[in-house]
């Protein structure tokens, strides 16, 4: 499969090491331009590329919104039509304070998941790989003989199902939550499932 990222912090950056492993193709792309991306691509290996956001989202079967959580409308700007395109969103709510420690930002309200897919009309919006840390997700999934579990949401079926393939072949045990509105919140920041690094184990 291929897989555009847009954002190539930590987030963007563990995700295309999980996919590459997985012999998926990937494109990274940063706020830098694609040159600024060649030492990324060279420890990614033969796998991966470097593009503007607009060639990874053009690249990608499913394209992957990695980046900070302030950066989101930006990035959203960035790509004139997600018309029909698959995209997932591991995007946690989350921003840095003044102590250097992490906050949850206000979301006046609405569901996060909610938050994002309205800067993203016509797009097939799958939310999941948000309940890891970074490093986290580039860990072995295999975990006392059982595989970390990715959970999923979306009102696309053909879409989550593209993620769940992406997820499986990386080791990973894909569950459908349900749509957005059902779902995403479970494990959503706040939500009963979603502790970052907490080990959500299919055995």
């Amino acid at each position: 499969m291929n897989v555009g990222i847009i954002g190539a912090g930590r987030l963007g950056t563990a995700l295309a090491q999980v996919f590459t492993r997985a012999g998926h193709q990937v494109m990274v792309s940063g706020n830098q331009g694609p040159q600024a991306l060649a030492p990324l691509v060279g420890e990614l290996g033969a796998n991966a590329s470097a593009g503007t956001p607009q060639e990874a989202a053009d690249f990608g079967d499913v394209v992957v919104l990695a980046v900070q959580w302030d950066q989101k409308e930006s990035a959203a700007a960035s790509i004139p039509s997600w018309q029909g395109r698959t995209v997932l969103v591991p995007l946690n709510p989350l921003r840095q304070n003044a102590a250097g420690g992490l906050e949850v930002a206000d979301t006046d309200g609405v569901p996060p998941t909610e938050t994002v897919a309205r800067l993203l009309p016509g797009a097939l919006v799958v939310k999941g790989f948000n309940t890891y840390l970074a490093q986290a997700l580039t860990e072995d999934p295999a975990v006392d003989g059982g595989r970390r579990i990715v959970l999923l949401a979306g009102d696309h079926s053909g879409a989550k199902r593209k993620v769940a393939d992406l997820a499986d072949s990386a080791g990973f045990q894909a569950v459908d939550t349900g749509t957005l509105t059902e779902g995403a919140p479970l494990f959503d920041t706040g939500g009963p499932l979603n502790g970052l690094n907490r080990d959500l184990l299919a055995l």
